[in-house]
């Protein structure tokens, strides 16, 4: 299968997780290129650097994964059932050796396969870059199961910016115990994330015109480098008819996608529906948020039950993070007719000594309940929960929207800090 940059999906569509992998990339152009794979745990650091594994170090400890040369390119063999814990993630990285850039190569192929056998493949030019000399080819991350994303983006600064980003640091030509002489890093400027307008331009276009208003709010809260899960939680009951029908509910997933690009490691939305009874849904991406709400949303509702069951929808949320090693931020969307304030107290007393914080968020409803005394709710151990109330949330403007979104959060994530709670 052809891949293209930003596309996402489970590795056992296409291959077997728990049998031997081959990731090979290759590069043609006029410079000299490194490939490295490392592995980083699950708050995206390189905190073992026996997990670099590339022509200087080409194995893992126990050979989970292993490096060598493959023409104008390399090849690491991955044997994903065999990595510890506390990787979460290989990142599988190209950088240039020299003035180069990624823009001036002819092309890069990144090729999966098992026994042999090509399951899928990624091809990019020099048209795909620009200025960068290092960039995450593909990375290879657990997520309930093992899947893999085609990033194909990086770092103008090269190879120095790409392992600070990731914590680690590019050591110098007297440290390296062997191998062939390099050059000595020249001063590299803070890695930053690749910005979201790009992203989106990439991968989600028609979502573009969200990004810069949802950067002005991020980087009035200094949250542009904070990293989090996301999760959005949909009221559908009998009463959301009328919202699923005139395309509220769509509206609502196009504008909370953007807020897990920017915030989640992979860039993913984790997703519930809740009626009478919750259900977890695929997580939704770049390539799939126009298929969250589905065109049989009546045949889901019926099958969920019609009623709203906020209580069994956060006990099974809350059990997804509890012990959380990175902030969650909960986007819990209903129009109204809570009841259950016992329950939901207790809840969110609970959920107040784990990393979630919930923003509630009311569609055009009434009858909100314990919901709109969250400020007064006491017991917690830190304030976990907002609440605010729209008439209708296809109008508001996105700036008003993403201020109100993230009104509370930063609070709570500089109070679950200070408690040394992450």
């Amino acid at each position: 299968m052809n891949i293209q940059r930003g596309f996402r999906d489970k590795i056992e569509k296409y291959a077997d997780p728990d049998r031997e992998i081959t990731v090979e990339m290759k590069v043609d152009g006029g410079d000299i290129y490194d490939f490295c794979c490392f592995g980083v745990d699950a708050e995206g650091k390189l905190s073992d650097d026996r997990y670099m594994v590339f022509y200087n170090q080409t194995r893992s400890p126990e050979e989970e994964i292993a490096y060598s040369p493959a023409g104008t390119g390399a090849c690491f063999v991955c044997r994903l059932n065999r990595l510890p814990a506390a990787i979460s993630k290989l990142v599988f990285t190209v950088s240039i050796d020299g003035n180069g850039t990624m823009g001036n190569i002819v092309s890069h192929i990144l090729t999966i396969r098992q026994d042999g056998q090509t399951v899928a493949e990624m091809c990019l030019t020099g048209n795909d870059f620009q200025a960068e000399k290092a960039i995450i080819a593909i990375e290879i991350y657990r997520k309930d199961v093992w899947r893999f994303a085609a990033v194909a983006g990086g770092f103008n600064g090269g190879l120095g910016d790409l392992l600070r980003y990731y914590g680690g640091e590019e050591i110098s030509p007297q440290e390296q115990p062997s191998g062939p002489a390099q050059p000595e890093p020249e001063p590299q400027p803070e890695p930053v994330k690749v910005s979201l307008e790009k992203r989106l331009e990439r991968s989600a276009p028609q979502l573009v015109s969200l990004a810069k208003p949802l950067e002005t709010e991020l980087k009035k809260r200094n949250l542009m480098n904070c990293t989090a899960r996301v999760a959005l939680v949909l009221d559908i009951s009998g009463s959301m008819c009328v919202r699923y029908g005139d395309g509220t509910v769509q509206e609502i997933v196009n504008k909370t996608l953007p807020l897990a690009v920017q915030f989640d490691d992979d860039g993913e939305l984790d997703f519930w529906y809740y009626g009478s009874r919750p259900k977890r849904m695929p997580s939704v991406n770049m390539s799939n948020y126009g298929e969250a709400v589905p065109r049989n949303w009546s045949g889901l509702m019926n099958s969920l039950g019609g009623g709203n069951n906020e209580p069994l929808v956060m006990q099974e949320v809350l059990a997804e993070y509890r012990k959380s090693r990175l902030p969650v931020y909960v986007l819990f969307i209903t129009d109204g007719g809570v009841g259950s304030e016992r329950k939901i107290k207790k809840i969110l007393t609970e959920a107040s000594h784990e990393p979630v914080f919930w923003q509630f968020v009311g569609v055009g409803g009434s009858g909100y309940g314990v919901l709109e005394r969250l400020d007064n709710m006491d017991g917690r151990y830190v304030d976990n929960a907002d609440f605010f109330a729209l008439d209708d949330f296809r109008s508001v403007r996105s700036s008003e929207l993403y201020s109100r979104l993230l009104d509370e959060f930063p609070q709570w994530l500089a109070d679950i800090k200070r408690k040394g709670m992450i």
